[in-house]
């Protein structure tokens, strides 16, 4: 299952060609990540608006959930990438296996307090009374679920994170692959019923979810210690040493506090939107999910360089990591200029797709839909830019300056902007796309200026993890970051 012979050249000869090859399985794996969601918001539109919005209103809860626990699995990726630039095979194992056994704690610990936060969390919305009475119900079923597979969910996570850091992207491609197939087979299946299985609504989607993220994390943990592919973890490498953890958490909170901000903010964005009848908070939801299909090539290059930065501050080669990084930002603008010419063009037959004419609302649906997908093509340039500078950010271990950008994209432009164009200016849904399209042109253009300042090409690691030397054949080697610092 795994391949790592696209592991070398990271750090020496040509950089598009290698960057490339990392970067599109990670597209792809992005790809195959919208597709379990769009799989879902499919079949679901088949059942009915209001189970297309209940997706939209559980989503940015669930996402706030993930965040918590996401910012510790990019620790453990930009640790693990600038070791192995330092040819420490045996640290970057070490912190493998630590941020692996740490995760997973905070994942268990994430499933209890969604499943028994749900309720609460739903019941703080400023819903329509519409809203609130028909979408969420649905929204808190969904839920409620889906916490319950979140271990899995995040094993997944962790496994994609430290086989990118090390390099190998192809080998957690092929594990997705088999998973997305298994839920696009289970999504009807559960959501309608056959056979002996009974027809469970949207609660089906989400038990399609769960269980196909099972299977990716079995695959994924038998990657890790049956194959000889990506980090080599020893079974000591599973204790958690307060050290390590300390690095993992240093490197982590501000990008959990910055995943965990854009969840918050889109929770706030959600309880605007949940002010208008079900048609918008469908739309909202829809055009939000054909925005990350476009997402797509910007976050599979942003996380290729997150690793390729990584390697190559860890290998003491600054200014190849710049290089990268501006290469990128210019094949994520040329790759996005078509998407944003086909939104402009055929933004109603984009969004029909998934709601046929017989669906209830899927008129009304469909024009403000159409509406956002055409407004929102405005930033898709912008909107890629602003990921690339985000994982140079992170690839160099400034991930307090990636939290700062993120903050100045929702919290300073895009939420004031929602706030004020609807509920002042009187734009009604108008004002929501407007305002999503604004913040992420806004944070683009200052992100690429701070780029430029160059403060962020310094590596975080001195080539050895507490206690292991670059071999793993003694003990010995210096604290697990060069110099304490603060991000530029």
């Amino acid at each position: 299952m795994s391949d790592t012979s696209y592991e070398s050249g990271l750090t020496d000869g040509d950089l598009v060609r290698p960057m490339i090859r990392l970067a599109w399985p990670m597209v792809v794996i992005q790809l195959l990540q919208v597709a379990y969601n769009v799989a879902d918001t499919f079949w679901l539109g088949r059942l009915s608006a209001d189970a297309v919005g209940a997706l939209s209103l559980a989503f940015p809860l669930i996402f706030f959930f993930i965040s918590v626990g996401g910012g510790f699995t990019a620790a453990g990726s930009i640790l693990v990438a600038q070791y192995r630039g330092a040819d420490s095979d045996r640290s970057a194992g070490l912190i493998a296996g630590q941020t692996l056994s740490f995760v997973t704690l905070i994942a268990v610990a994430i499933a209890v307090a969604g499943f028994l936060l749900t309720g609460p969390l739903l019941a703080l919305l400023p819903t329509d009374p519409e809203t609130g009475r028909h979408i969420v119900p649905l929204a808190a079923d969904y839920m409620r679920i889906f916490f319950l597979g979140m271990p899995f969910l995040f094993g997944f996570f962790v496994f994609i994170s430290l086989m990118r850091g090390y390099g190998d992207t192809r080998t957690p491609m092929r594990v997705m692959v088999v998973s997305v197939a298994v839920n696009v087979v289970l999504d009807p299946l559960f959501i309608f019923g056959a056979g002996p299985i009974p027809a469970m609504g949207i609660e089906g989607a989400a038990v399609a979810t769960v269980g196909s993220r099972m299977i990716a994390t079995a695959l994924g943990l038998y990657v890790l210690f049956g194959t000889s592919a990506g980090p080599s973890i020893h079974r000591g490498d599973l204790s958690l040493v307060p050290s390590h953890v300390r690095d993992i958490v240093s490197l982590g909170v501000p990008t959990a506090l910055e995943q965990s901000s854009s969840a918050m903010a889109m929770i706030l964005m959600t309880g605007m939107v949940a002010t208008f009848p079900p048609a918008v908070v469908a739309a909202y939801g829809l055009g939000n999910r054909l925005i990350s299909l476009v997402f797509l090539p910007a976050m599979g290059l942003a996380q290729a360089v997150d690793t390729v930065v990584g390697q190559n501050l860890g290998a003491d080669e600054p200014e190849r990591a710049e290089r990268a990084s501006r290469l990128a930002m210019t094949l994520v603008t040329v790759v996005l200029l078509v998407p944003v010419a086909v939104a402009l063009l055929f933004p109603d037959p984009i969004v029909g797709v998934f709601l046929p004419p017989g669906t209830e609302r899927a008129a009304e649906t469909v024009g403000f839909a159409s509406e956002y997908l055409r407004i929102a093509a405005s930033m898709f340039v912008f909107m890629g830019v602003l990921q690339i500078a985000l994982g140079t950010f992170r690839g160099a271990g400034n991930t307090k300056t990636a939290l700062a950008f993120s903050m100045v994209t929702l919290w300073v432009v895009r939420l004031p902007a929602t706030y004020y164009l609807v509920f002042v200016a009187g734009w009604g849904p108008t004002g929501i796309w407007t305002a999503v399209a604004l913040g992420d042109v806004v944070g683009a253009v200052a992100a690429v200026a701070w780029l430029l300042r160059g403060t962020w090409k310094e590596r975080i690691v001195d080539g050895t993890a507490d206690g292991i030397s670059p071999t793993g054949d003694e003990p010995g080697g210096g604290p697990a970051r060069s110099a304490e610092r603060v991000d530029d």
